[in-house]
């Protein structure tokens, strides 16, 4: 039996899953994010591409409650949190919302709109709508991050912003750049931002903050040439490790950013005629080691390619010291990847140059050992969450233009790691 069917088939006990209502399929390329999905308490909470937030029980998915966005907007929710003020959900969309939620009812306690830091979009089109593109709760405090990108001529322009909450929903402190955020994390008294293209006065791929007032404690830049920085990071206790765009390497830092070791992942390779690279898109790190995920396939000349880099879609396991000990593929493209300590969860979305339905999917992987698990599914793999042994993940239909067919349905699945 494939492992495909070992799924489909599975007990209750095994994998269980339900319908998160009809989306539109994804299509070959990717529309970018629009899904998440987090554990609290004994719910798991999935937002959906029509702007719906779902709690369903933990255990037997029956749906707990459901809200819907306010009127007049067509928001997609892109991320999810939750701290002692509830459950925040971030939005993609006009308004560039955040709904703070009550995990026990779904009701909402109070709305913010990113718009007034970022501006109104450009045009009603997807990529230029304010992106709620992290949210990361911390105990007491959470802390939000949203960009908006418009276009002046022939030049990309960003504004971003990051700011604090407090358990009451008040904003403690906010930072404004005009990089483009792409990711945060939160540890002891340090907030990381990781900005992934910097056209403006901000060329700083890293900014470390003081997360009780926001300021500045510290900078890191790959240093190399154009707009792409860093696309991951992760915060250790004595300093941080960075996913690089800009040299497509992953970087140790101590606490400061000084480069402890550099380790290549899918740096610039020939392939046939062309030179091609990918970015490390994705880093979780421990004590006992880091993984890395690369993304996709392109050439250093113009956009298209029929080549593949041998190291695109990979997971990667780096030893303390920075030695890599470990690889394996995941299939597709990671929007996305769930972590609770020594372990990772992969979401395997469209393979948008090889366009392989086989590759759909999850993988699990220990920091340290590798891959521990691979569960098939029809579609793509859009969010997950990881809880324990539990692991939650968003499925959502695709259609690759190659044969028309659609495979798969937007369902929330979950099943024990």
């Amino acid at each position: 039996m494939s492992e495909r069917d070992a799924w489909t088939n599975a007990s209750p006990d095994e994998r269980a899953a339900v319908s998160l209502g009809d989306v539109d399929p994804a299509r070959s390329h990717h529309a970018g994010r629009r899904s998440a999905v987090a554990f609290t308490g004994d719910v798991v909470v999935a937002g959906s591409a029509d702007g719906d937030v779902v709690a369903f029980d933990r255990e037997t998915l029956a749906e707990r409650w459901r809200t819907s966005p306010a009127a007049g907007d067509d928001p997609s929710v892109v991320s999810i949190a939750v701290y002692d003020g509830g459950l925040l959900a971030g939005e993609r969309s006009a308004r560039g919302g955040v709904r703070c939620l009550d995990p026990s009812n779904g009701s909402v306690r109070f709305r913010i709109e990113t718009r007034e830091d970022v501006g109104r979009p450009q045009r009603r089109t997807r990529f230029f709508l304010p992106f709620v593109v992290d949210v990361v709760g911390d105990g007491e405090r959470a802390y939000v991050a949203s960009r908006r990108y418009e276009r002046d001529g022939d030049d990309r322009v960003f504004r971003s912003v990051v700011f604090a909450l407090d358990a009451d929903g008040a904003r403690t402190w906010t930072y404004e750049t005009d990089a483009s955020v792409i990711a945060l994390d939160a540890r002891d008294d340090r907030l990381a931002v990781a900005h992934n293209r910097c056209p403006g006065a901000d060329q700083h791929g890293l900014v470390v903050l003081d997360a009780d007032a926001g300021r500045r404690r510290y900078d890191w830049d790959p240093g190399t040439d154009g707009q792409r920085r860093v696309g991951d990071v992760s915060l250790l206790a004595d300093g941080a490790v960075v996913a690089s765009h800009g040299d497509y390497c992953g970087y140790r830092l101590a606490d400061g950013g000084r480069v402890r070791w550099r380790v290549d992942l899918a740096t610039s390779t020939e392939v046939g005629d062309e030179t091609l690279y990918a970015y490390p898109n994705h880093v979780h790190a421990t004590e006992d080691g880091v993984v890395f995920v690369t993304g996709n396939t392109y050439p250093e000349d113009g956009r298209e390619t029929d080549g593949l880099h041998p190291d695109e879609h990979t997971a990667f396991g780096v030893s303390p010291g920075g030695d890599r000990r470990w690889r394996a593929d995941v299939g597709g493209f990671a929007t996305e990847v769930a972590t609770d300590g020594d372990r990772v969860v992969v979401p395997g979305a469209q393979h948008f140059r090889a366009r392989d339905a086989d590759g759909h999917g999850l993988r699990t992987f220990d920091v340290a050992d590798g891959p521990l698990e691979d569960r098939a599914t029809d579609g793509v793999v859009t969010a997950v969450a990881l809880d324990g042994d539990a692991v939650a993940a968003v499925e959502e239909p695709v259609v690759y233009h190659d044969d028309g067919i659609e495979r798969g349905a937007s369902r929330l699945h979950r099943h024990s790691a």
